[in-house]
């Protein structure tokens, strides 16, 4: 990405990020002590939104908006607005959300920016930032530069082979969605060293990231679930790979040495699975 003299640096905009996200992460903290509320559902009973999500998105939005005016917004509770700059910012306020209702601390806050609008497939990757709120880890990345946890470099995976590998994966809540993962599922455990099921796909790009698992994989996870995790992904060498499945997108983040293996093998098993 070129910048103008006027135009902030990749460093800049992490380090607003990162500051945004850190806060908004003590607030998640602070709400799941006092009790969590399930405010809305959204594609079916189980997909839940907490009054926290919504408060700390506000809380993103509100910061965004009072230091980057101009730029353009887009997150997971209350939708995207363009805006003048070339610049948006992709927000999971909590991803992970089941898990914070029942008091896992596998969630995360997700805070990305992009140029080119609100479409993964042709977004420009600027830099992203997740934090944990439960642990305090911060991934962080700049598109071209390091990924970091914690301020030290972060490498993705070198399995042997896609037998020795580690997968994690995800799952929708609708009942056809979830049938059709499982569906692929059944055909993938067979294949690689074993798999897991994490429950925030931001947290799943980032341990791509970190090499404790090999690769993630998913169908159908929304922009926000993974723009600043796919940031710190690809900063880390991990190969990030989508594709159209049956009207769905697919998204695949993996070790270099495994990731062509392992998209002929998703991208076959949904060919059976989906009839497409």
């Amino acid at each position: 990405m070129t910048t103008t003299p006027d135009a902030p640096t990749a460093a800049e905009l992490a380090d607003l990020a990162q500051s945004i996200a850190t806060e908004a992460a003590a607030l998640a903290v602070r709400r799941r002590a006092e009790g969590v509320e399930v405010a809305d559902r959204k594609s079916s009973i189980v997909d839940v939104v907490t009054a926290a999500d919504r408060e700390v998105e506000a809380l993103v939005r509100d910061r965004l908006s009072a230091a980057r005016p101009d730029d353009g917004f887009l997150g997971e509770e209350t939708g995207g607005t363009a805006g003048t700059s070339g610049y948006t910012w992709v927000v999971d306020p909590i991803d992970g959300t089941v898990n914070y209702l029942y008091g896992s601390p596998a969630y995360g806050v997700s805070i990305a920016v992009v140029r080119g609008g609100h479409d993964p497939a042709v977004w420009e990757p600027v830099a992203g930032v997740v934090v944990v709120p439960a642990t305090g880890q911060v991934y962080r990345a700049e598109a071209g530069g390091p990924a970091t946890l914690d301020g030290e470099p972060i490498a993705a995976g070198a399995p042997r082979s896609l037998a020795e590998s580690l997968v994690a994966t995800g799952f929708g809540y609708t009942a056809e969605r979830r049938r059709d993962q499982v569906a692929v599922l059944a055909g993938l455990i067979t294949e690689v060293r074993d798999v897991r099921r994490g429950g925030a796909a931001s947290l799943d790009c980032c341990a791509v990231a970190a090499g404790t698992v090999d690769a993630y994989y998913e169908r159908g996870i929304n922009p926000w679930d993974m723009a600043a995790g796919a940031v710190v992904a690809a900063s880390a060498g991990a190969v990030v790979r989508t594709w159209d499945a049956a009207g769905v997108r697919s998204y695949l983040f993996a070790a270099p040495g495994i990731a062509d293996e392992l998209e002929v093998l998703v991208r076959r098993l949904e060919r059976e699975v989906l009839g497409a």
